[in-house]
């Protein structure tokens, strides 16, 4: 009995093949960028399996899956391919969704898939959150200039930093996802196939009034900001777009040329800013997209100004206690809750 069990197992190329086309795809519908970045994990694994095992991909089994080579593969990763704590796990974290999906499918190897679920994820420390003051990311957004190019990169910085989006989202957007009539707001994709709707301000809507009244051709399925080909931009383009505004802007804030302005980097001082201006914590996690309301409080953590005010409020030792006089800003406080 169990040996009919045994060979009516999938072989391990269709149990990878059954993992993204129905399972991810099909069952989870998983977005593009999960699946592509799972697909990235098991390319990785594989090759490496084939250097260290001397085995062919369609020649693997599930019994190869042994913690050592797991481990192995994460170290590689790290040391070879230079990749951070973060993305270590993100690797792993793919694997195990597969083992998993296979443990249901291949019994007989579930004793060697416990083992193999048993590698842990890596702890790290989670690093300060970096931003741009308000003045710096205006220099970078900067004017929009006569050329085509500039007036496109002036937008899309512009729009980076009024809704705080991703880069996948922002590049994602079509024409037909801006709204500018009485509520202006643009429709963004999230993570996970989710939609938010973003307010835009007056002057980032002034902007794409002009973008659209210069690119009169652009349908309602076109890229809002597309490169030269009318394509749409990719991660590379706008990360190179972004290094040449800072560079434009580091002729007056020379500070800027030794800190690393990355697309995220806006979408921080997006969300630092509203938290200074006294937005709400929740609206902050709403405007942002965040699944968990931990991540938006990071921001916190990030802001030395917000330390300092905090720390003003201590008493010194050696002094007198004062007496507890609740205001009205404690009562803000609780509603903003």
């Amino acid at each position: 009995m169990s040996e009919g069990k045994v060979s009516d197992a999938p072989s391990f190329p269709a149990l990878v093949q059954q993992f993204f086309t129905e399972y991810l795809v099909s069952q989870r519908a998983m977005s593009p960028y999960t699946v592509a970045a799972y697909r990235d994990a098991m390319v990785l694994f594989l090759h490496f399996a084939h250097q260290r095992l001397g085995k062919a991909p369609t020649a693997l089994s599930l019994q190869d899956f042994a913690p050592e080579l797991i481990l192995a593969f994460l170290d590689h990763l790290e040391q070879q391919r230079d990749n951070t704590v973060q993305s270590r796990n993100l690797r792993l974290t793919a694997l195990r969704a597969f083992l998993k999906f296979a443990a249901r499918r291949d019994i007989a190897s579930l004793h060697v898939i416990e083992r193999a679920l048993g590698v842990p994820l890596k702890r790290f420390e989670q690093p300060m959150f970096g931003f741009l003051t308000r003045e710096e990311m205006m220099a970078v957004i900067g004017e929009p200039g006569k050329t085509w190019t500039s007036q496109r990169d002036h937008l899309l910085l512009a729009m980076l930093y009024n809704t705080g989006a991703r880069v996948s989202e922002m590049i994602g957007v079509h024409v037909g996802d801006v709204v500018l009539d009485a509520s202006p707001c643009v429709h963004l994709r999230g993570k996970g196939r989710k939609r938010r709707s973003v307010p835009l301000w007056a002057s980032t809507v002034q902007a794409i009034r002009a973008w659209l009244r210069r690119n009169p051709s652009l349908g309602a399925d076109a890229p809002l900001l597309p490169n030269r080909n009318g394509r749409t931009m990719t991660r590379s383009n706008v990360n190179k777009r972004l290094d040449i505004a800072v560079a434009r802007a580091a002729a007056v804030y020379p500070n800027l040329t030794k800190r690393h302005i990355s697309p995220h980097s806006v979408r921080h001082s997006t969300a630092m800013h509203m938290l200074q201006s006294g937005v709400a914590f929740s609206v902050i996690a709403l405007w942002l997209g965040h699944e968990n309301m931990t991540t938006t409080h990071r921001y916190v953590e990030a802001d030395l100004a917000m330390k300092k005010a905090a720390l003003a409020r201590l008493q010194e030792p050696g002094m007198e206690p004062a007496r507890f006089q609740p205001s009205d800003a404690l009562m803000q406080f609780l509603q903003n809750l």
